[in-house]
């Protein structure tokens, strides 16, 4: 592994054509601020999930950090990536909190990240034919869509029951026990509509970079707003320390949240493997060998964060667009970017500051993120030419993604698998059942060759 990198060039200038590749580097000064617009590519999003799941911001930043170092090592310097929080770990995140605390969830992302660690190395020596057989555009598709679209019922509303001191339920006049509204569009409606438009809006009327975090900035008109309806409590800021580490969470054992988070491996395996390819086709290089290297990287770095209270991470398309609008690929800009998300999870009053982002506002959000994540399911059907004319990608798409959206729930004992896991079963069962069957039996149209998801991941892949 190098840790030299080349300067391309006189260091300092680009030609219309030229492309700084992964071992290449600019001049210091202009690598760094590639770097920190890394940073900023990668903010909007990566915070989102740590708000909405209610995990501490800066823990999470801390991880995305160390995860991106150890992303660079393992894969020799040669796959330019940044590691952000995951979306597919915020409806599992969501589910077990509720049912079995913050240290199940925890768990939950430790035992994820094992397992795609280990699919990491039977890759790097099997080689990755298998994952697109197993997994076919129509299922890759469907698993993605299915998790966005269980969100739902989240982006409008998130509720607790009132308590007393002695943590007894408070009823109300018709002895029925009071439920509160904790987040969600519903708890404040007109703050979440101003933040969902500034967002829209956003998108359309701005190009490069600041169009591509519509979110980001969408989320800052919203809580400028949320400050004027006196929405927002700054005390946590003022009594919080300028530097400090992260607050660490040790995970609880607890098997009945694999059902939940065990699925989003398959998310997680599509993006990594999508990143490899997208850069691949960008800068030329053929990058094959260093999937396997990829998901090992991913999986260590989101099996640690697991370990300490982080949420799950995975590769970035926001870096991407980054890296096609400047033609630089250099690992040295990544390696810069995980050292100011370091030192920037290492103040508690930046981390502070960014828990004081009010429910209305994420509300307004989440009601665009989860149904992105759900549409990108819908694009990686679009791009592979998923054929829907076919009986066996209509039945393996529909059933599972009804069971996605209502969120069917089987207990056994005391694990209970809902509707992320029981969906993605669906989708590999129904799928590879009804082709082997249509085979044997010569009963349906043959379905496409398999192929690999589509680059990207998170907004824009």
């Amino acid at each position: 592994m190098k840790f030299g990198w080349k300067v391309f060039g006189d260091g300092r200038t680009l030609g219309p054509g030229d492309v700084v590749g992964p071992g290449e580097r600019l001049n210091w000064g202009l690598t760094i601020g590639i770097g920190m617009q890394h940073v900023v590519a990668m903010f909007g999003a990566t915070f989102l999930v740590p708000l909405l799941t209610d995990f501490p911001p800066s823990t999470t930043l801390f991880f995305s950090a160390i995860g991106t170092m150890l992303f660079l090592l393992i894969t020799g310097n040669r796959l330019p990536s940044y590691l952000g929080s995951s979306f597919a770990f915020i409806a599992p995140i969501l589910a077990a909190t509720s049912s079995n605390g913050h240290a199940g969830a925890i768990f939950g992302i430790l035992s994820a990240g094992i397992l795609l660690a280990i699919i990491g190395f039977i890759v790097h020596f099997a080689g990755v034919r298998w994952i697109e057989l197993l997994m076919p555009p129509v299922v890759t598709g469907t698993i993605v869509a299915l998790i966005g679209f269980n969100l739902a019922p989240a982006a409008w509303r998130t509720t607790a029951y009132a308590e007393d001191s002695q943590g007894n339920h408070i009823l109300d006049e018709a002895g029925h026990v009071i439920v509160n509204i904790t987040g969600g569009f519903a708890k404040a409606p007109l703050t979440a509509t101003v933040t969902l438009a500034a967002i829209i809006l956003i998108t359309v009327l701005f190009k490069g970079i600041i169009g591509r975090l519509s979110i980001l900035f969408g989320v800052l008109v919203g809580y400028v707003f949320a400050i004027f309806r006196g929405e927002v409590d700054f005390e946590a800021i003022r009594e919080a320390a300028w530097i400090g580490f992260p607050e660490f969470t040790a995970p609880t054992f607890s098997p009945a949240v694999l059902g939940l988070f065990l699925p989003v491996v398959f998310v997680l395996v599509a993006e990594n493997i999508g990143h490899v390819k997208s850069v691949a086709a960008m800068t030329g290089e053929n990058l094959d060998k260093v999937t396997g290297r990829a998901l090992i990287a991913d999986g260590l770095a989101t099996t640690l964060a697991g370990s300490a209270g982080g949420s799950g991470t995975t590769t970035y398309a926001e870096n991407i667009g980054v890296m096609a609008a400047t033609r630089v690929y250099s690992t040295a800009a990544y390696w810069v970017a995980a050292i100011t998300a370091l030192l920037l999870s290492l103040s508690p009053k930046f981390g502070a500051a960014i828990s004081t982002v009010p429910a209305g506002v994420l509300g307004g959000a989440a009601t665009l993120l989860y149904g992105m994540i759900g549409m990108l399911g819908v694009r990686i059907w679009m791009q592979n030419r998923v054929d829907f004319s076919n009986p066996i990608n209509l039945t393996s798409a529909a059933v599972p993604m009804i069971i996605g959206m209502a969120n069917f729930t089987y207990s056994n004992g005391d694990i209970t698998f809902e509707g992320i896991a029981i969906g993605c079963a669906a989708a590999l069962v129904i799928y590879h059942l009804m082709s082997y069957v249509s085979k044997l039996r010569g009963t349906s149209i043959e379905p496409a060759s398999p192929a690999s998801a589509p680059a990207g991941s998170e907004l824009d892949k």
